[in-house]
């Protein structure tokens, strides 16, 4: 009897190891894109992590994956529903552990401890690791991610900054879901392959109008780029919580920086490079405020899921939607 306890146990453990991995690589702590394009060889090392999921039902075989990377709060339910989604459509799902790897909980109140320049660094290291994976396609690997995330999901396509990090590795297909968009490139270069934006018409967190800007951009410059705002929708429109205040958040709607061809952001008026905690908090100062609203809108809610979906089935799956 305890003999076929053990193999039990032994065969559930080994399970639960195949449907949910944990991946190891190695990244660094870059903290800003002008480290990551003129300096990434003497950043910092830095040991990150990141859960690989498998649909069921499925041969663990050459499948699409959706890459998912967290805002400034980490995991939240409704990033990991939407994971899911995409698992019951048949994909892989990786979720980028950047904070907890870095024993970071938040960085909603200053911005500083995890920045998108790490993250974007840790997905393509990741990515590096999992090419080697048979169970992935390669050429089938999307990217998608929520405020801080969408960050990393919209930037990983800037060319500049990619191609500092790698020459042979892109992802397919670029899902920013509430990013920040609140800087004007110097260089208006992405990569070629279908870039969508979500934002919320009453996002005062990241302003819905810096997007629609930048988007314009984007497609005079080329750019396969989109943008859809949902109306009467705030920031995190995708949580099932009613909208609340976050009081010490960032209201970044005044707010509207250059960025450089290697990547360093200036502040307004000053033309200073923001490439320290510092001079980052200095520059916000000028130009934000605090207290924006976030939370859930139904309505923007269920559109975002049904559109997140088409797009990763047309972008990964051929234009269907399940197994």
């Amino acid at each position: 009897m305890k003999f076929s306890l053990i193999i039990t146990f032994l065969i559930t453990a080994s399970f639960a190891q195949q449907k949910d991995e944990r991946i190891e690589f190695t990244s660094s702590n870059p903290f800003s894109f002008y480290h990551v394009i003129t300096d990434l060889e003497n950043q910092e090392p830095q040991e990150v992590y990141g859960i690989l999921r498998f649909p069921e039902g499925v041969e663990q075989k050459n499948l699409p994956m959706v890459f998912g990377v967290a805002g400034s709060l980490a995991w939240s339910n409704h990033h990991l529903e939407y994971l899911k989604m995409y698992r019951d459509m048949g994909m892989a799902t990786f979720e980028l552990k950047s904070f907890a790897s870095r024993n970071i909980t938040s960085t909603v109140g200053t911005q500083v401890e995890v920045t998108s320049a790490m993250m974007i660094l840790d997905a393509y290291k990741a990515l590096a690791v999992l090419a080697n994976d048979p169970r992935i396609d390669l050429d089938r690997v999307a990217i998608t991610g929520w405020s801080l995330g969408g960050s990393v999901a919209l930037f990983s396509a800037w060319q500049p900054l990619k191609n500092a990090i790698t020459s042979h590795l892109s992802f397919k297909a670029h899902l920013p879901i509430y990013p920040p968009c609140i800087t004007d490139l110097e260089v208006v270069e992405f990569s070629d392959v279908p870039i969508h934006i979500l934002i919320g018409e009453l996002d005062n967190w990241v302003p819905a109008a810096a997007c629609e800007d930048l988007v314009t951009d984007m497609k005079a410059a080329g750019a396969e780029a989109n943008v859809t705002v949902y109306p009467n929708a705030h920031h995190s429109f995708d949580r099932l919580k009613p909208p609340e205040v976050m009081d010490n958040g960032y209201i970044l709607t005044d707010c509207q920086f250059r960025m450089r061809a290697d990547g360093a952001i200036l502040m307004n008026f000053f033309d200073i490079p923001m490439i320290t905690p510092l001079r980052q908090k200095i520059a916000l100062a000028f130009c934000a405020s605090r207290g924006p609203t976030f939370g859930g809108n139904p309505e923007a809610r269920v559109a975002a899921f049904e559109f997140s979906k088409q797009f990763m089935a047309e972008n990964l799956l051929g234009g269907t939607t399940g197994k």
